[in-house]
């Protein structure tokens, strides 16, 4: 492949312009009610130029972000798992014929108006969020066949994070802020002049950018974007140790912090409804007044519902420390050795969309400092009892 390439800034809507030409539908960030979002997007101009974000524990707010800049923020509210594996779903629709009744199996590729997707601004968390969900949902036995309607012949056109947010901690788990392998292109938005220097990162990207009106980079480019990655990378607003996260909370079942997170948790499952790697769903049936028609849907659940882990006449986890306890441990640690990755992005949206403002990074570090306390003093003390601080909790989590 080529090398690298400069794009004047307004380039960008050249890049546009040929996604559509090629018969993409092309989304983009831009601001609605007072959040970025991906929409569609044709004109540059839509995009969020000069707008930034604030994001801490349960809070987001738009601020200025600089005059030229597009993507002066640290990623969308919600993340493309939104566009590629919808919140609902249409499986199949049933309609009562004279002589019973025909069911009609519904696809993506079935619709009339079915077009590829093209993702322009995408984080290295949701590029690495993508990877996660493939490997979920097409890379096992049965493959996700919405799924893979849906992502088939999908163009991502990432963007380096220049302006981390308070929450994120990509650089942490290895996903950010330049996004990895998995995007067709890479764009690295530089200042003086405003400019923007892009990565190929598959044949389609590269056949792309051939088709751009650039310039090659200069080593003064790469230098730019490399000071531009390493200070991002500095002024991440979180932090995360992830060496030993499977061994610590497999550990840590008992862990009294648990029974503490509940008693602020709403268990609204908000956290799983933003987290781009989260593929818990159930199914709606929905029929019509006169009983003629029937849809079977399929729509996100959350393993924070207690219906979810219903089983039998009764629910499994009952408690909220338990349904906290569930999804914490499979995102960083079981989700390991279900699909040999993370679960985890960096995102932080579930710290910043939490209404209570949990902060999952803070938490695994409480659990961490609880779990190092009841070491010390079981390896110091008579018969190695526990401290208060370290004590399973009483009769466990149900």
């Amino acid at each position: 492949m080529a090398g690298p390439a400069i794009l004047p800034s307004r380039g960008l809507q050249a890049l546009v312009d040929a996604l559509l030409a090629r018969g993409y539908r092309v989304l983009g960030p831009q601001v609605r009610d007072g959040a970025v979002v991906l929409a569609d997007l044709t004109d540059i101009d839509a995009l969020p130029l000069g707008v930034g974000d604030e994001q801490a524990p349960g809070h987001y707010r738009l601020r200025e972000g600089g005059a030229e800049r597009a993507f002066g923020f640290a990623a969308t509210a919600q993340s493309p798992k939104s566009v590629l594996f919808p919140p609902d779903e249409l499986l199949w629709r049933g309609r009562r014929t004279d002589d019973g009744f025909s069911v009609e199996p519904a696809s993506p590729a079935d619709d009339p108006d079915h077009r590829p997707v093209a993702i322009l601004g995408a984080r290295g968390c949701d590029v690495a969020a993508i990877a996660v969900q493939d490997r979920v949902l097409l890379g096992r036995e049965h493959v996700d066949a919405h799924y893979a309607a849906r992502r088939a012949g999908a163009f991502l056109v990432a963007v380096t994070c220049s302006d981390p947010a308070g929450t994120c901690f990509c650089a942490s788990v290895g996903t950010g802020p330049r996004p990895r392998a998995g995007s067709d292109l890479v764009l690295t938005e530089l200042a003086d002049p405003h400019r923007y220097l892009v990565e190929a990162g598959t044949p389609a990207g590269q056949a792309l950018l051939g088709a751009l009106d650039t310039t090659p980079a200069t080593p003064d480019d790469l230098a730019a974007a490399d000071e531009l990655v390493a200070d991002a990378t500095a002024r991440m607003g979180r932090t995360m140790r992830t060496d030993d996260l499977p061994e610590l909370l497999n550990a840590s079942a008992e862990s009294p912090r648990w029974a503490a997170i509940a008693e602020r948790c709403l268990a609204c499952t908000n956290c799983t409804a933003v987290c781009p790697t989260c593929f818990c769903t159930g199914v709606q049936d929905v029929g019509d007044l006169t009983g003629a028609l029937d849809e079977r849907h399929r729509v996100w659940d959350s393993c924070f519902s207690q219906p979810y882990s219903y089983i039998h006449g009764g629910a499994v986890r009952t408690w909220t420390a338990s349904r906290y306890r569930q999804w914490l441990t499979h995102k960083l640690a079981t989700w390991t050795e279900q699909f040999g990755t993370s679960g985890c992005v960096g995102c932080g949206r579930c710290i910043t969309w939490c209404p209570a403002g949990i902060d999952l990074t803070a938490e695994v570090a409480t659990i961490r400092e609880l779990a190092e306390a009841h070491d010390a003093v079981a390896a110091g003390a008579p018969g190695g009892a526990p401290t208060d601080g370290g004590a399973p909790t009483p009769g466990g989590l149900r």
